[in-house]
């Protein structure tokens, strides 16, 4: 019994070191062209440098939908991992566009509630 107890504790010991390193952190996934969501962020609206350009997705290589300009509001959804750090899903108050900005480009570096995927 003490031998079969001794050969067992390291195999547990392994599982439970193994288990806490397996459970993802939000950070990986970004938004593929394409990507809406819903508005998960109830702050105050932000603004944006003058010229951000409002994409499809979380990456350079999506289709630009907008432009958004430092006069205008901003809605933000939440934010996700993309090309070059993360970026929010916004809703431009003046056009209605809706589109994903690097948060480097956002005043206030975009929205702090993460999107979830």
């Amino acid at each position: 019994m003490t031998r079969r107890l001794a050969a067992v504790v390291p195999a547990l010991a392994a599982v439970a070191i193994a288990v806490p390193l397996s459970i993802a952190s939000p950070a990986s996934a970004s938004a593929s062209c394409g990507t809406t969501v819903a508005d998960k962020d109830g702050s105050s609206w932000g603004k944006t440098a003058n010229g951000a350009n409002e994409r499809s997705g979380s990456s350079t290589g999506c289709t630009i939908k907008g432009i958004a300009y430092n006069t205008q509001a901003l809605d933000y959804h939440c934010w996700t991992s993309g090309d070059g750090g993360t970026w929010t899903f916004v809703r431009n108050d003046a056009t209605g566009v809706t589109g994903w900005i690097r948060d480097d480009l956002l005043s206030d570096n975009g929205s702090s509630v993460y999107c979830g995927f």
